[in-house]
């Protein structure tokens, strides 16, 4: 038996080798959430003149541990050592991360439902001061939901639909197809963004204006935000895919992008319905 034969695994599974970017992660965190401290409270420790500068080197700290981190899956990929076990993993690890993002925008939808269903109630005497007793509250004029955010939910339907596609085309084996349809998909991505940033700066209302702004600001702009980031995820692997990474059978990086792209949409369905048309 040669030395190769001997050092080879018996097992699907895989062994990571020792990385340093599970403690460099944490210290990126600690760095981030220390420096969004000093923005927002700058007085507590003299940092006054810092400003926002403050979250920049915790941010790049955290973007550059996801590169080098990633990297390394995305090498070990190449090298065989996601077998079918481990990548049945990773799946499941895919899933409860996606159903941790749900529970995240459950707590924005009740502090929505909450204040909009019972602002007729006198009990709640504070709340009703603010919102007049009725919603939306007195004074705030929202948005047309049948305008600009109907536009939107059409452009990210559509790309739902284009995704769909290069994952099949994916499948099926045809490469070009997948390049274009992952091309449109982000396109279709930076659209939105494009409209809701200019949406927001048509708002007639401010963050702090209210517990319906407040509300609605939360909700549609961390959506706003997990666009942008699966907008980021599908360009690398509309990269990916155009030097030849995935494969029919091994592409569970394109699929993670399409499963998380998919719950943005539903997502903002039920922002469409619940924020924008029945709120409003």
């Amino acid at each position: 038996m040669s030395a190769a034969e001997h050092h080879a695994p018996n097992h699907d599974y895989h062994l990571v080798d020792p990385s340093p970017w599970p403690a460099l992660g944490a210290l990126s965190g600690f760095v981030l959430a220390f420096g969004a401290v000093v923005y927002l409270h700058p007085d507590v420790i003299g940092l006054e003149t810092v400003g926002a500068w403050a979250i920049i080197p915790g941010l790049l700290m955290v973007l550059f541990t996801m590169y080098v981190w990633w990297r390394d899956v995305v090498r070990e990929a190449h090298q065989g050592d996601h077998k079918p076990v481990v990548q049945l993993g990773l799946r499941y690890g895919m899933s409860l991360f996606i159903a941790s993002e749900v529970m995240f925008f459950v707590a924005f939808f009740w502090a929505f439902f909450d204040a909009s269903l019972f602002a007729d109630q006198e009990i709640l005497f504070a709340r009703v001061e603010h919102t007049g007793g009725t919603w939306p509250p007195v004074g705030v004029e929202t948005f047309a939901a049948f305008d600009l955010p109907f536009m939107n939910t059409l452009i990210l339907l559509l790309s739902g639909c284009t995704v769909t596609w290069a994952h099949h085309a994916l499948r099926e084996g045809k490469r070009q197809q997948v390049v274009h349809g992952l091309a449109l998909t982000v396109a279709l991505g930076f659209i939105f963004t494009c409209l809701q940033a200019y949406e927001y700066s048509h708002a007639a209302f401010g963050f702090t204006d209210g517990i319906y702004s407040s509300t609605f600001f939360m909700a549609t702009g961390f959506h706003g935000f997990h666009v942008m980031v699966g907008t980021i995820f599908l360009a690398v692997c509309l990269v990916r895919a155009n030097r030849g990474d995935f494969t029919p059978s091994h592409h569970f990086g394109f699929e993670a992008a399409a499963w998380y792209w998919h719950f943005v949409d539903v997502v903002w369905l039920f922002l469409f319905v619940c924020v924008y048309w029945w709120g409003g």
